[in-house]
């Protein structure tokens, strides 16, 4: 029997029970849709974390304090370690800004916010970290030298605390401290793992004296003079630490580029994709055995069927190809519906995750759902072509 006219075979087969193959395509199409979106997903966050770092610039170093080994001590970092890597002995380095970070809880009249990140530095800060001002001014280095009740907000804490209202000039409780906002950063966006724009600026030494004391640094944000210059700059900034924290062993400090923080987060993200994949993959596994248990009923259903095509002289490859057609289309259809409906969830924004497509998974779920067609379908095609005439037109 031709290979057309198998497949008419096939096609009238499914519709003959038109509720129980969508039933079937249903569990491919989940499965489908879920390995491209979480795909999608996981390479939206990748690219977001991505464009969040590079957003900072190719020329930044942040050393953060590390926990010194067993026996050892660890100095903590402190505002005289930044300034001293500016300086003859770092030709390399453009700015070096201290900073420290507190937990804050912002009110404006009767609205309260909880600041994502409120962080005490200097003016370079701002140029270090390629921050813009929207709308007011930066606070200047004689804030710092007074230690001054005034901040430098981000356009999300803008929003929060003083909707349709420009904030500048307007009193700002941070804790329950008086502070008066100075300025509106630009805003720079989600990543959709943390808003940038969740943040509020103030002088060191006011963060200091009123929130945070005089303890160990957050980090030192470190600006050097280009891109080409960050390795000498790290080498630097090195040796005079080891030099301040007399450092014999191990360093009482990390030092992390973009390029560093890039791949580690980079790495987090991919694990993850990875992770869900694999979970949404289940789905495509759950989809193959439900075409297993459809068609074995299939089979048991036409048993007198294939008896009469076998007794008219249909070979067993007809029966067998049959069946595994009837498999395969079932998948296919399941896959074409589940890789329209996973394109068009993706351009949804997903908890804060602008999700991206990538076209390879696309491709590999189609080709997924075609091979459990053919494999979770074998099984019940090799049963029906095996089935002897006489016993098939005996059945019941």
């Amino acid at each position: 029997m031709r290979i057309f006219e198998i497949a008419a075979f096939a096609v009238r087969g499914l519709t003959a029970n038109k509720m129980r193959s969508g039933l079937t395509t249903l569990g491919i199409l989940i499965g489908v849709a879920s390995v491209i979106m979480l795909i999608a997903v996981g390479n939206g966050a990748s690219s977001a974390v991505e464009q969040s770092i590079s957003g900072l610039g190719t020329n930044i170093l942040t050393i953060s304090p590390q926990r010194a080994q067993p026996g050892g001590t660890a100095k903590p970092l402190t505002a005289a370690d930044a300034a001293a890597l500016v300086g003859p002995d770092s030709p390399d380095v453009k700015y070096a800004s201290p900073v420290v970070s507190a937990q804050a809880t912002a009110a404006y009249g009767d609205t309260t916010h909880d600041v994502g990140q409120f962080i005490g530095s200097d003016p370079q800060y701002f140029s270090t970290t390629n921050s813009a001002v929207a709308s007011g001014n930066l606070f200047s280095a004689n804030d710092v030298q007074q230690a001054r009740k005034v901040v430098v907000i981000g356009s999300t804490v803008a929003t929060q605390l003083f909707p349709g209202t420009d904030p500048v000039g307007k009193p700002m409780l941070v804790n329950n401290i008086p502070f008066t906002v100075v300025g509106v950063l630009a805003a720079k966006g989600s990543s959709g793992l943390q808003d940038a724009d969740d943040v509020a600026v103030a002088p060191l030494t006011t963060t200091q004296n009123a929130l945070t004391g005089y303890g160990s640094l957050t980090q030192i944000v470190v600006q050097a003079q280009s891109a080409d210059a960050l390795p000498n700059a790290q080498a630097q900034v090195t040796t005079i630490l080891n030099g301040r924290h007399k450092v014999t062993d191990t360093a009482d400090y990390r030092i992390l580029s973009q390029d560093q923080l890039l791949t580690a987060r980079t790495a987090t993200t991919e694990t993850f994709t990875v992770l869900l994949a694999s979970v949404a993959a289940i789905s495509l596994l759950v989809g193959g055995i439900g075409i297993t248990n459809i068609m074995l009923v299939t089979v048991t259903e036409r048993i007198r069927e294939i008896g009469i095509r076998k007794a008219v002289g249909a070979p067993r490859s007809s029966i067998l190809g049959q069946f595994l057609i009837e498999a395969t289309l079932l998948s296919l259809f399941g896959g074409f519906l589940g890789v329209a409906a996973g394109v068009i969830g993706s351009q949804f924004t997903i908890a804060g995750i602008q999700p991206v497509i990538v076209p390879s998974s696309v491709l590999l779920a189609f080709a997924v759902s075609a091979l459990i067609g053919l494999f979770f379908g074998s099984y019940p095609a090799s049963r029906a072509a095996k089935l002897r005439p006489i016993e098939a037109l005996r059945h019941e």
